[in-house]
C-alpha cells in the first residue's frame, strides 16, 4: 500500500497525523509525498471554523472524480468525522474509512476490513499508545492529555474529542525518552487544556502530578526545550508560573487564549472568567517571567459583541501588549450552544472589526520584535529558507527568524543569533560563536559566476 496523508487544523492533528502514518508504516505501508502516487488518502480534519471544512470538502469531491479513474481508497479522520456534519459529507463523498479521534487505533481493522469502515468510539487504549519519535527532527509533540471538560458555546471540541483525560506520566516520559534518544531538542506539550492537566483524575489523583510539577518533572529529563499549548486561564495557577521559572528548559513563552477582553462577552462565551481575571494570571506571569513573550486567540464579531465590546478587546490588547495573536472572525459551528441559540452579526462588520484588531497587532508585534534588534536569541534552526543561503527557525520565545548559513553552522541545529533587523513577523540575524564572534557567512551561489566559469555546465 502507497498512503498519503493530508493535515487540517492543530498541532493536536498533526501528533495524531504522526500516530496514525506511524501504525500504517508498521502495517508495511509505504507513505509517499503526493496524492497522485497514493492507493490510500487518509484527511486529517478540523471541524473549529467553516473554513477547514469547506477545504475537506473540496478535496473530497477532487478524490471522489479520481476513484472513478483508478482504485484509490480515501479516508477522514479527526474532528470532523465525529460530527454528523462530518458523516454527512462522508456520504456524500463516498468516504471509506472514518476514524474519529478516540478511534485512531482501529486505522489497521478498517483496511483489514476491504469495506466502508466507520470507527468513532473514544477508546481507552489510545491514552497508554506510545508512537515511535519522529526521524530526523530537532522538534517533536507530545501529547499529555485528550478531550476538554470546559463547555465554552462557540466550542465544538467537547463533541469532537470527548471529557479530558489525562495521559500517566510514565507514559509521557517514556515517550519523551524515545524523542530524545532520536535526537529531539524542543518538545512541545499539547492537550486542549494542558494547565488542567490531572484534573480529571479525581480520587487518582495521587498518581498525577500538577501541570506545574509536570513541567518540572520533564524539564529534568534532559530536553533542551520546552514549550505547551493551549492553556485555559480558568484553569491557570501561578504556580505555572513559577515552574516556567525555575526551569530553564522551559521557553519564557505563553500562549494564553482570551477570546475576547469584554466581561460580558465572556460570560456569552461561558469562558468562566471575567477580563479582571485574565489580567491577574498576566499579572503573574510577568512577575515570575519580565521578559516573557505573551501570544493569545482573539474571536471577533462574537453574537451580541458591541463596538463598546470590541473597544475592550483593543484596550486590553494594549494593556497586555502581546507579542503576536491568533485572530479569527466568529463562525457560528453547528452543534454548539451560540449556533442554537444566538443571532449571527453580519459578515461585513465582522471583518471590519477583523482588520481594525489586525492593524493593532502589527503595531504591537512590530514594536516587540524591534525591541529584539541588538540582543543575542537563541534560535533553533529547522533548515533551507525560502531564499538561498539562508536557514529559518524561531526563538525560545517562538519568533521566525531567518540567519545566513555560517561556517561551522549550515545546517539545522540550536545556536546563538544577534538580531539585525525586524519586521512585525519575523526577525533577521546573524549567527555567532561561544566568543559573541559573528560566524563568516558561507559563500552564496553566484549564478552569472558559475556560467563564467563552466559554461558548459549551465546548458
Amino acid at each position: 500500500m502507497k498512503a498519503h496523508l493530508i493535515t487540517y487544523g492543530c498541532q493536536m492533528n498533526e501528533y495524531d497525523t504522526h500516530l496514525v502514518e506511524s501504525q500504517l508504516v508498521s502495517f508495511g505501508a509505504d507513505i509517499v509525498p503526493s496524492v497522485d502516487e497514493a492507493d490510500f488518502v487518509l484527511i486529517n480534519t478540523c471541524a473549529v471554523r467553516g473554513k477547514p471544512v469547506d477545504k475537506v470538502r473540496s478535496l473530497l469531491g477532487d478524490l471522489r472524480k479520481q476513484k472513478a479513474q483508478r482504485p484509490l481508497v480515501v479516508g477522514m479522520m479527526g474532528c470532523l468525522a465525529q460530527l454528523e456534519e462530518g458523516q454527512q459529507i462522508a456520504r456524500k463523498f463516498e468516504v471509506d474509512v472514518l476514524l474519529g479521534p478516540g478511534s485512531l487505533l482501529d486505522i489497521g481493522q478498517a483496511l483489514e476490513a476491504n469495506e466502508r469502515f466507520w470507527g468513532l468510539q473514544f477508546k481507552d487504549e489510545l491514552h497508554g499508545h506510545i508512537p515511535p519519535p519522529p526521524q530526523g527532527k530537532l522538534q517533536a509533540h507530545l501529547t499529555i492529555m485528550r478531550g476538554c471538560d470546559h463547555h465554552c458555546t462557540y466550542c465544538i471540541v467537547p463533541t469532537t474529542r470527548g471529557p479530558q483525560v489525562s495521559r500517566h506520566p510514565d507514559d509521557i516520559l517514556r515517550e519523551l525518552d524515545m524523542q530524545l534518544s532520536a535526537g529531539v531538542q524542543e518538545v512541545t506539550l499539547l492537550g486542549q487544556n494542558v494547565n488542567a492537566y490531572g484534573v480529571d483524575q479525581g480520587a487518582k489523583l495521587a498518581g498525577y502530578p500538577s501541570f506545574a510539577d509536570l513541567l518540572r518533572l520533564v524539564g529534568r529529563s534532559g530536553v533542551r526545550r520546552i514549550k505547551f499549548t493551549t492553556s485555559h486561564p480558568m484553569n491557570f495557577t501561578e504556580d505555572v508560573a513559577a515552574a516556567m521559572a525555575e526551569t530553564p528548559a522551559v521557553c519564557e513563552y505563553v500562549h494564553l487564549p482570551v477570546q475576547s477582553g469584554s466581561s460580558r462577552v465572556l460570560r456569552r462565551m461561558a469562558r468562566e472568567y471575567t477580563r479582571e481575571k485574565y489580567l491577574g494570571h498576566i499579572a503573574e506571569i510577568k512577575k515570575h517571567l519580565p521578559d516573557v513573550v505573551l501570544a493569545t486567540d482573539i474571536i471577533v464579531g462574537f453574537p451580541g459583541e458591541t463596538e463598546e465590546d470590541f473597544a475592550e478587546t483593543l484596550s486590553l490588547y494594549d494593556e497586555v501588549g502581546y507579542d503576536s495573536a491568533y485572530m479569527f472572525i466568529y463562525s457560528a459551528r453547528p452543534g454548539t450552544p451560540s449556533y442554537r441559540h444566538f443571532a449571527d452579526l453580519p459578515r461585513e462588520l465582522k471583518t471590519e472589526r477583523l482588520q481594525r484588531l489586525i492593524v493593532k497587532q502589527k503595531e504591537w508585534s512590530a514594536r516587540k520584535n524591534a525591541a529584539k534588534v541588538g540582543t543575542v536569541q537563541e534560535v533553533l534552526l529547522r533548515g533551507e529558507a525560502h531564499e538561498s543561503g539562508f536557514l529559518e527557525g524561531h526563538t525560545r520565545g517562538n519568533h521566525p527568524t531567518v540567519v545566513p548559513k555560517a561556517v561551522g553552522a549550515s545546517g539545522p541545529g540550536v545556536y546563538r543569533a544577534r538580531i539585525e533587523h525586524a519586521t512585525p513577523h519575523m526577525l533577521y540575524g546573524r549567527l555567532i560563536g561561544a566568543d559573541g564572534q559573528d560566524l563568516p557567512e558561507l559563500p552564496r551561489f553566484n549564478p552569472e559566476a558559475a556560467a563564467l566559469s563552466h559554461p558548459l555546465q549551465m546548458v
